[in-house]
């Protein structure tokens, strides 16, 4: 499904997120950088050993990525140019409102990220909602809530945000808030 907000134009669908050509696909990662399950696993493998090095240097640099920050490398081997790396709440390691402003922030920090690196178009998974056991429908509500909030303070910024879904429930969840 395709809309339109303000100038951006806002896509939800199904799919594989390492085959998105987009400029920048988000992972969502866990805070070593080093790769993990589900998405995080599949950006690692499918970007190959030079994403490895990166998040190493990166993680040399800085330690850890925390909950909620962002951070970018390369795209490696994928159509991507580029990689940015948010680490989403763990559902039951927070209060249900410290962990919505996380993960909010997971979304505003990758987009402002973005637009530092003239990112023009931008991928996202569900955040949180594998493992992490961040609700779907919760995770979708501010997900979309969260972009649109964005979008009204930096308009023209970027001119595509896709949310790629991995499977048919999320997809719906995802169309039913931005049909909201």
């Amino acid at each position: 499904m395709e809309y339109s907000y303000k100038s951006t134009r806002l896509r939800i669908y199904r799919g594989d997120i390492t085959e998105s050509d987009v400029d920048a696909v988000v992972n969502a990662a866990n805070s070593t950088l080093l790769g993990g399950g589900g998405v995080d696993g599949a950006i690692h493998r499918a970007a190959g050993p030079r994403l490895h090095q990166e998040c190493l240097m990166i993680r040399a640099s800085g330690g850890p990525c925390r909950t909620g920050k962002a951070v970018i490398t390369s795209g490696g081997n994928m159509k991507a140019r580029f990689i940015i790396h948010t680490v989403g709440p763990v559902w039951f390691d927070h209060t249900a409102e410290e962990a919505d402003r996380l993960l909010a922030d997971c979304y505003r920090n990758s987009l402002a990220l973005a637009v530092q690196n003239s990112i023009r178009t931008i991928a996202f998974p569900a955040i949180s909602t594998g493992v992490y056991g961040f609700p779907k429908d919760r995770a979708a509500r501010i997900a979309v809530q969260t972009v649109r909030e964005w979008i009204d303070g930096n308009p023209d910024a970027i001119r595509e945000i896709a949310f790629v879904c991995f499977d048919e429930d999320t997809e719906k969840l995802y169309i039913r808030q931005m049909e909201i």
